[in-house]
Order: structure tokens, then C-alpha cells, then sequence
């Protein structure tokens, strides 16, 4: 709901050349907490991390309409990244517990299908309430969103079964914590294919008022239904064949819909892109996650998936700082800032290729 709204929101605040910095901040603090929420989620329990998430989620949104400098947003942000560094750990975690491992792509698959119903209707919601009734009810009716959230959490049955109380030694972590070598594999190629999904995330906004689309939060949501109608297939589709062969796949769309973004120039060229990147996503994230909880150690789940998360919220930050400078609020350089994704990401692509031809490997 917010995303597409920001770059306009911090120009109005006279920082249009931090744009960069909307993404790359919030997954700084998302990639910090990751391995606190991961520790935690296997010490005190999934639910309570599933928690914290959302409520930052509630109140940060009740501040943006109150800041009126470009470091309060800028510093708003970086506390916004909690909510993405504990909530999805804690969930990934959870799900694991209640699914059995033959079905554990078909699970992610509607967990994500979930996930993408908001994000399909969001960015089209809060481009319509901007529209009509100013930015500032975007901002509240998020927070309206993150507070359903909350109560909805409220009754859910914990899973761990032998948790701990909370206690500030549980925030001490250890080497051992901060990263499970078991899901290396599919960390290399997350970092390398969410790069260009950070570059989305911030430049979409400005690509779509380029070619002449007015409403911007339209594009992720014909992103978004991509993803939707495709993920429940690809996670099946991850079950069945492998891992690593779904991912070859989706590596290879996800290359070609960014190459169609980087020659857009009308907005029918940028919507094809935007679905077709929606279709390879949607198979690529649930796959990815399955992979990761199919390596990590039973017994810390939660390390291994927000292990995952560490490097999915790296490549984001980085392709959004790093494609924001690129881009310096140029629409003559949109062409060579996704150019550069789409290297990126073929990077992902020729390491799968390879690594089937690795000894030792699993899928």
C-alpha cells in the first residue's frame, strides 16, 4: 500500500535523491533483526516474533503523517524494517512445524498466495486513497491493516513445544546464530535474484509516470495477481520436479520479463514486463523457502529460514540503493539500471546450471 506512494511523499519533503535509500533502509534494519528473530522464534516461540512484526508495522505507519523532515523519514524507516526482520521468520518458521516435508513447496505456495492478495489489492488501494483523499490516509489505513494483524494473532496456538520465557540474555547472539551453512545454496541464489526486485520496489514508481501511467501502484498489482495466479502451481510444481530445476526455470523468466522492462517506452511494454517478472517471482520465493527449510537443521528452523531472509533482504537493499544511484532521477538511465538486474540475475541462473553438476548436491 505504501510502496509506490513513498518516492512522491519524501520528494514533497525535499529529498527526491534519496529515493534509493526508501528500500535499502527499511531491509537494513530487516537483515540486522534476522538473526535475533530467527533465535528467538526457536527459543521463545513462532507466534510472539509473528507479533512484534506487526505491531511495528502498526505503529510505524501511524507516524509517517506526522514527520515533516527528510531524517525523520528517513529514520522511520530504518525502524519499519523490523516488522519485514521478525513476521515472515516467525511465520516460514511456524508453517514448517504444522506441514508435513512431502507437501512443504504447496504450503509456501499459499503462504505466499496470501501474502500476494495484499500486495495485489494494496498498491492499488493506497493509490486510489492518494488520490482522492491525500497521502495521509494511506498511511492510516495501513496501520488499520497492521492492527486486523495483530487480532487476528491473538488465539493462535503456539507450536514449539518446549519454548522459553524472554529474557535480554536471549538477544546476546552468538556466531552460531547468525547464519546456518546448510542453506547456503539457495541464500547464493536468492541474493542474486532479488536484486532486481529491490530495483522494482524503488524505480516502478517513477518507470510507470515515465511511459504515462498515472495511478503507479497499478503496476505491482498486475505484478502481484501474476504472482498470485502462479503460486500455488510453482510450489506444487517444486514438490514434484525439484527445487533446483523450478528454479532454473523461474531464473530464466525472471531475466527475460526485467530485459522487457528495460526497453519499455509505452505502458503496455511495462505491464508485460511487470507480469511476466509476477509469474517468475511467484514461483521462485516459495521454492526458495521450501529449499531452505528442506536443509536447515530441524532443530533450528528459525535460524535457517531467516538465514534465507538475511540474504533476500541484502540483495534487495543493495539493488535498491545501488540502482537508485544508477538511476540519479534520470529516465534516460532506467534502460541501464534493469540492464544491470538482468546481469545480476543471470549470475543466479548460470550457478544453478553449474551446480547440478556438482557432487554432493541436493535439491
Amino acid at each position: 500500500m505504501l510502496i509506490p506512494e513513498l518516492p512522491e511523499y519524501l520528494t514533497s519533503l525535499g529529498g527526491p535523491e534519496y529515493k534509493g535509500l526508501i528500500i535499502s533502509l527499511f531491509t537494513v534494519t530487516a537483515l540486522l533483526s534476522r538473526p535475533f528473530s530467527g533465535k528467538l522464534a526457536d527459543k521463545v516461540g513462532r507466534v510472539p516474533v509473528i507479533m512484534f512484526g506487526s505491531i511495528v508495522c502498526f505503529l510505524c505507519s501511524l507516524v509517517y503523517p506526522i514527520l515533516s523532515t527528510v531524517t525523520g523519514f528517513l529514520l522511520l524507516r530504518l525502524l519499519h524494517g523490523f516488522s519485514t526482520g521478525f513476521t515472515p521468520t516467525g511465520t516460514a518458521a511456524y508453517l514448517s512445524d504444522i506441514i508435513p516435508a512431502e507437501r512443504r513447496g504447496e504450503a509456501m505456495g499459499l503462504f505466499g498466495t496470501a501474502g500476494s492478495l495484499g500486495m495485489a489489492s494494496g498498491p492499488a488501494i493506497g493509490g486510489t486513497l492518494a488520490n482522492q483523499f491525500g497521502l495521509s490516509s494511506v498511511f492510516y489505513c495501513s496501520s488499520a491493516f497492521g492492527l486486523i494483524s495483530v487480532l487476528v494473532l491473538i488465539g493462535i496456538k503456539e507450536t514449539l513445544t518446549q519454548n522459553h520465557a524472554f529474557g535480554i540474555g536471549l538477544l546476546k547472539v552468538k556466531k552460531a546464530d547468525l547464519f546456518d551453512s546448510r542453506v547456503l545454496a539457495p541464500c547464493l541464489v536468492m541474493v542474486f535474484l532479488v536484486y532486481a526486485y529491490g530495483t522494482v520496489l524503488t524505480l516502478i514508481p517513477d518507470f510507470g509516470e515515465y511511459v504515462g501511467i498515472r495511478n503507479k501502484g497499478l503496476l505491482f498489482t498486475y505484478m502481484t495477481v501474476a504472482s498470485l495466479l502462479i503460486r500455488l502451481i510453482g510450489g506444487k510444481a517444486s514438490d514434484r520436479w525439484g527445487r533446483e530445476t523450478v528454479l532454473r526455470i523461474s531464473a530464466m523468466f525472471i531475466i527475460i520479463s526485467i530485459m522487457i522492462m528495460a526497453f519499455s517506452q509505452t505502458p503496455l511494454h511495462l505491464i508485460v514486463g511487470m507480469s511476466l517478472y509476477g509469474l517468475a517471482q511467484g514461483v521462485t520465493s516459495p521454492t526458495l523457502i521450501a529449499w531452505a527449510t528442506d536443509l536447515s537443521d530441524p532443530q533450528n528452523k528459525g535460524r535457517g529460514v531467516a538465514s534465507l531472509y538475511i540474504f533476500m533482504e541484502f540483495g534487495i537493499g543493495f539493488g535498491a540503493f545501488t540502482s537508485g544511484l544508477i538511476y540519479g532521477n534520470d529516465p534516460s538511465r532506467l534502460s541501464l539500471t534493469f540492464g544491470i538486474c538482468c546481469m545480476v540475475a543471470a549470475v543466479a541462473f548460470l550457478y544453478l546450471l553449474v551446480r547440478r553438476y556438482l557432487p554432493m548436491t541436493s535439491s
